[in-house]
């Protein structure tokens, strides 16, 4: 290949250098070139060709240049490759619209591209497009440039991407193989339980997603999952809304969860109860996980081995403070949990663990239900059931699943643990937390 090279760089150098008859003839079309092959000064050909090939190249610093490729101008040739990338991505305006420190997040796989680009374009369209928040990607492994290139020119804001230590991923020193490997084998009737990775990801969801350089320099987090969707048109900035109404957490859909997944959690919970009684807020949540009377649960008996009830805010969706999970009491709770090993002895979820410490360590008051954000992972969907919201936030709900299953919002159905957190939590308002806009 270098000889190759070589001989063409010789044959162009020769063919530069040969006289013309005709300077009609020698022109091209391109006055650039005209002027690298005809030079008025005493610069070399190459001097002039090294110079006229770097002016081609994108830079960031320019915002407007004119001899890059951007689709959106009118009468651009059809690249045929994918070289337009980097050119496209300089041409966008990524400043910060939001007025928050606050970042989108999602942990993702290179091989759920699809998924996550499908996630984004709902939450760009229907939120971030108007607030350009920048989003963080994690991943357990380098992300591939094909994902980080389609991701890019997704997002309307900035985009990071961060490998995940292996010290914050992988199953801890103290954890017992033999036992972890005999729990593997043998939880096959437990959704995901013989799943590795599915353990790691519940333990760093839990544990350690916040404490990644990234994140640092960021209070709030919207978490975002591939395959998702988002129905409504926010029409105000929800981390705004968190924070003037003194909240610290939102969630969408409350559930029960598996109770084989979690089988020692809540005896877990109650060590650390007795262990640090002083980290337990006076004004928590205590009853929405321990209540079990039917007449919020849809006349349903939810019968458990445990106090805990189950019922769980789906963490698939959440838009918190960061501060909150780095806190001492969040650290002290989280490193209870972890010293017991049912992350990897069982199938612990960083959903229900999650709730737990909001639920104990928080003022029930700073936590948030967004009834006005259509919300869509599957099997379950939150959507608004007023008219007048669904009109004014131009919703489309679904009425089937990705699977053609007919499908309907979980607020007030069962399995719904909601109407136990409007009597238990912080309750039900009527009256909007926000002003909505219309763009």
């Amino acid at each position: 290949m270098g000889y190759l090279t070589f001989i063409s760089v010789a044959i162009l150098a020769i063919i530069l250098s040969i006289p013309t008859q005709s300077s009609n003839r020698s022109k091209f079309n391109d006055a650039s070139l005209n002027s690298i092959l005809k030079p008025a000064s005493n610069t070399s050909t190459w001097e002039n060709l090294h110079l006229w090939i770097s002016s081609r190249l994108p830079s960031k610093e320019v915002s407007n240049p004119s001899f890059l490729y951007n689709p959106g101008h009118k009468n651009q040739q059809k690249l045929s490759s994918s070289s337009f990338y980097d050119e496209a991505q300089f041409l966008k305006d990524r400043e910060q619209i939001g007025k928050e420190n606050a970042t989108i997040v999602m942990l993702v796989r290179n091989s759920e591209l699809k998924g996550a680009l499908q996630s984004m374009r709902s939450l760009e369209d229907r939120f971030n497009k108007d607030y350009k928040y920048p989003w963080v990607f994690l991943n357990d492994v380098p992300f591939e440039q094909n994902f980080i290139d389609q991701t890019t020119m997704m997002a309307s804001g900035k985009t990071y991407y961060e490998l995940i230590p292996k010290e914050d991923w992988e199953m801890p020193p103290h954890i017992d193989k033999e036992k972890f490997e005999y729990n593997l084998m043998n939880s096959w009737d437990v959704i995901y339980g013989p799943s590795r990775s599915y353990r790691n990801m519940c333990h760093f969801n839990s544990g350690y997603f916040y404490r990644q350089k990234r994140l640092l320099n960021f209070e709030w987090y919207f978490r975002v999952e591939p395959d998702v969707e988002y129905m409504c048109d926010f029409q105000y900035d929800p981390f705004t809304v968190l924070r003037e109404n003194k909240k610290v957490y939102g969630f969408v859909l409350a559930l029960p969860d598996y109770e084989n997944t979690i089988p020692t959690l809540w005896p877990t919970v109650e060590e650390f109860i007795r262990k640090y009684p002083q980290y337990l807020h006076p004004n928590n949540a205590y009853d929405f996980l321990t209540t079990n009377e039917t007449d919020v649960f849809f006349g349903v008996e939810n019968p458990t081995n445990h106090l805990y009830n189950m019922c769980h805010f789906w963490s698939n969706f959440e838009i918190a403070n960061l501060n909150f999970f780095r806190g001492e009491a969040y650290g002290a709770y989280f490193d209870h949990l972890d010293k017991s090993g049912g992350f990897y002895y069982e199938r612990w979820g960083d959903a229900p663990v999650h709730t737990i410490g909001l639920a104990l360590l928080l003022d029930r008051d700073e936590i948030h239900h967004f009834e006005d954000i259509g919300y869509y992972h599957a099997p379950y969907m939150g959507c608004p059931t007023s008219e007048d919201v669904l009109m004014a936030k131009r919703c489309i709900c679904r009425d089937k699943a990705f699977d053609g299953e007919p499908l309907k919002g979980m607020e007030v159905r069962p399995p719904s643990c909601l109407p136990r957190w409007w009597r238990y939590g912080s309750g039900k308002t009527f009256l909007n937390d926000a002003n909505y806009t219309f763009r």
